[in-house]
């Protein structure tokens, strides 16, 4: 079993119709290539400064598959990444992600970070 104390997991979020990706994608081809060089450059210095509390890299999500009651279906929602993180506390987590490139370099919105609990009776 493992321990998820102190263990959160970062959503990285973003909508196709929000003004920041609408910008991103009226850039030329060779400015949005130099921004997301540039964007990548800054994800990886984040990911040094944090490598310590990173667990798990995570990445970049695919198109999503929503299954309920009603079957299997293709949706679209906000989700564009994710990382698993360890701090001390939740607000700690939370600091991690300030300024974060997904959103001061890429069109991204936020990062939602929330803390992975134990599972029920587990």
């Amino acid at each position: 079993m493992s321990d998820n104390s102190n263990t959160y997991l970062a959503m990285f979020l973003g909508s196709r119709t929000s003004p920041a990706w609408q910008a991103w994608e009226a850039m030329s081809e060779s400015e949005r290539h130099a921004k997301g060089q540039q964007g990548m450059a800054a994800w990886h210095a984040w990911v040094e400064k944090y490598r310590d509390a990173v667990v798990a890299m995570g990445g970049p999500l695919g198109k999503t598959k929503r299954v309920d009651k009603g079957g299997v279906n293709d949706i679209a929602n906000e989700m564009g990444a994710f990382t698993v993180v360890r701090a001390a506390s939740h607000e700690d987590a939370a600091k991690m992600f300030v300024n974060h490139p997904h959103f001061t370099i890429f069109p991204g919105e936020r990062v939602e970070i929330m803390p992975v609990l134990p599972i029920p009776g587990g």
